[in-house]
């Protein structure tokens, strides 16, 4: 899996209706929440710092800093029985996985969004590959393939802004490339089972239970 990702020379507005959201409806997800990470939060911060002046983008507040792994579904087709059951199968497959040690450094302008890719990419898609499988063995192989937000190619990586607007990315690109910024290594030992909305034109949870990895 690659971990190269290029700058885009466009953006659009995140913030589009995807199919089956809307006002008031919650989501679960399985994310890595990223504020108890002092040094990626304070890597973060100086980013946004750089794009403050940047009205087309909305920056990410500390709270609901994540890296995005794996959607399971809207909380109103999903029954109490069986969140209880994926998080008990998620438990025991996460116990026996390698606990993801990535560093993340210079961010990427993308369509939606800037973010910082997290390297290597692969201890990540291993345990989202676990996740996986414990979705596929408790709703079954289709609910994992037609979760909302799994199309195209997985780079795990925590966003620092979204796009609000259509806008060039070329302003964007230059401010974040000036910014003197060192690498920051971090150890993934635990992931969130998440209950989110998008009501505020931000990712904000609910509900937010820590699972360990490999332990």
């Amino acid at each position: 899996m690659s971990d190269l990702v290029e700058h885009a020379d466009n953006m659009q507005d995140h913030w589009w209706w995807r199919p089956g959201w809307r006002v008031g409806r919650h989501f679960h997800a399985c994310h890595f929440t990223m504020s108890p990470h002092t040094e990626l939060v304070k890597l973060a911060q100086l980013y946004q710092q750089a794009l403050r002046p940047f009205s087309g983008l909305d920056l990410i507040p500390t709270p609901w800093l994540h890296l995005t792994m794996q959607g399971v579904g809207f909380l109103d087709v999903l029954s109490e029985d069986q969140v209880a059951d994926l998080e008990h199968a998620i438990r025991q497959r996460l116990a026996r996985v390698p606990t993801p040690i990535v560093t993340f450094h210079r961010p990427v302008v993308r369509r939606e969004a800037v973010y910082l890719p997290a390297t290597p990419s692969e201890p990540i898609a291993s345990v989202r590959n676990q996740v996986r499988a414990a979705i596929a063995e408790v709703l079954g192989q289709d609910h994992v393939e037609l979760a909302p937000g799994q199309v195209g190619a997985y780079r795990p990586h925590v966003s620092v802004a979204y796009s609000n607007s259509t806008q060039a990315a070329g302003p964007i690109v230059d401010a974040v490339t000036q910014v003197d910024a060192p690498a920051v290594t971090i150890v993934l030992d635990h992931v969130g089972l998440i209950e989110f909305h998008r009501d505020n034109r931000m990712y904000e949870w609910t509900r937010d239970v820590q699972v360990p990895i490999g332990h």
